[in-house]
C-alpha cells in the first residue's frame, strides 16, 4: 500500500529562531493528533536542517530543498546530499518549478541529483509539471512525459522503488488558481500510467504521488479523496502550524 504523504516546502522563508518555533509547534500539534498512517514532512532552508532533527522525534520527517549533484569539491555556496543526510536530513526535493525556472535546472541535471540523493539515502521527492502556455496550448501531456522520461526513467526499478513523485501544475502555484480535483486526478492517473509503462504496474501501484499546486486545508479534502492522489506538496499553508496540521489530518476522515 502506498504512501500518503504531506509534504511542506518552506521554501527561502523563515530565520533560525522562526524555524525552530514553528517546527516545534508543528511536532506537537502532530504529536496530539495525527492517528493514521500518513507521513508529515518539512522541507527547509538548509540552515535549519539540523535543529528540526533533533526536534523532529521521528513523529516529522525533514527534508531539504535541493542539493548538488556532486558529493563534495569546488562549488561554492553549494550543499551535497552527503551534507544533507549527515544533518538528519532523509528526504530532498528535486526538480521544484522554481529550481526549473529560475535556476535553469534542466531534466539531465535534476537525474543527476536524484541518483545522488539516492546514493546517500535520501529519498526525492521530484517534481514534475506544466506551465499556463503548455497547459493552454495542450502540450502538457507531452511536456510531463518528457520530464519523466529524462529526469527518472532511467533509474533501475529498484531506485526508482525509493522516488515520490510531485505534479506541479506551474500555473496554479502562488497564483490563487488551483487545478480541480478532476484536472488533478486526470494528471496523476496519466503519470501513474507512464510509471506502469516503463516500470510496470505494481510498481505504478506502489508509487505516491503528490500534489503540489496551491494545497490547503479547504481543498485538500476534496484533492485527496482522488484515487491517484497521495497527499500534497504544500507551500504557503505549511508556514503555519494550525493549517499544516489541518492538511495532515485530512486523512483521518
Amino acid at each position: 500500500m502506498r504512501k500518503k504523504i504531506v509534504a511542506g516546502n518552506w521554501k527561502m522563508n523563515l530565520d533560525y529562531m522562526e524555524g525552530l518555533s514553528l517546527f516545534s509547534e508543528i511536532v506537537n500539534m502532530i504529536g496530539d493528533e495525527k492517528k493514521g498512517d500518513q507521513t508529515a514532512v518539512i522541507c527547509a532552508p538548509f540552515v535549519h536542517l539540523y535543529s528540526i532533527g533533533k526536534l523532529a522525534g521521528g513523529k516529522v520527517g525533514v527534508g531539504a530543498q535541493n542539493i548538488h549533484q556532486n558529493d563534495s569539491g569546488a562549488f561554492t555556496g553549494e550543499i551535497s546530499a552527503k551534507m544533507v543526510k549527515s544533518a538528519g536530513a532523509d528526504y530532498v526535493i528535486i526538480g521544484h518549478s522554481e529550481r526549473r525556472q529560475y535556476f535553469a535546472e534542466t531534466d539531465e541535471l535534476l537525474l543527476e541529483k536524484t541518483k545522488s540523493a539516492l546514493k546517500n539515502d535520501l529519498t526525492p521527492i521530484f517534481c514534475v509539471g506544466e506551465t499556463l502556455d503548455e497547459r493552454n496550448n495542450g502540450s502538457y501531456f507531452e511536456v510531463l512525459k518528457k520530464q519523466l522520461q529524462n529526469g527518472l526513467f532511467s533509474l533501475n526499478a529498484t531506485d526508482f522503488d525509493r522516488i515520490v513523485i510531485a505534479y506541479e501544475p506551474v500555473w496554479a502555484i502562488g497564483t490563487g488558481l488551483t487545478a480541480s480535483p478532476e484536472q488533478a486526478q486526470e494528471i496523476h492517473a496519466f503519470i501513474r500510467a507512464e510509471i506502469a509503462a516503463a516500470y510496470g504496474a505494481g510498481t505504478a501501484e506502489e508509487t505516491s504521488i503528490l500534489y503540489g499546486g496551491s494545497c490547503n486545508a479547504g481543498n485538500a479534502p476534496q484533492l485527496f479523496v482522488q484515487p491517484d492522489i497521495d497527499g500534497g506538496l504544500i507551500g504557503g499553508a505549511s508556514l503555519k502550524s494550525r493549517d499544516f496540521t489541518d492538511i495532515v489530518k485530512v486523512f483521518n476522515s
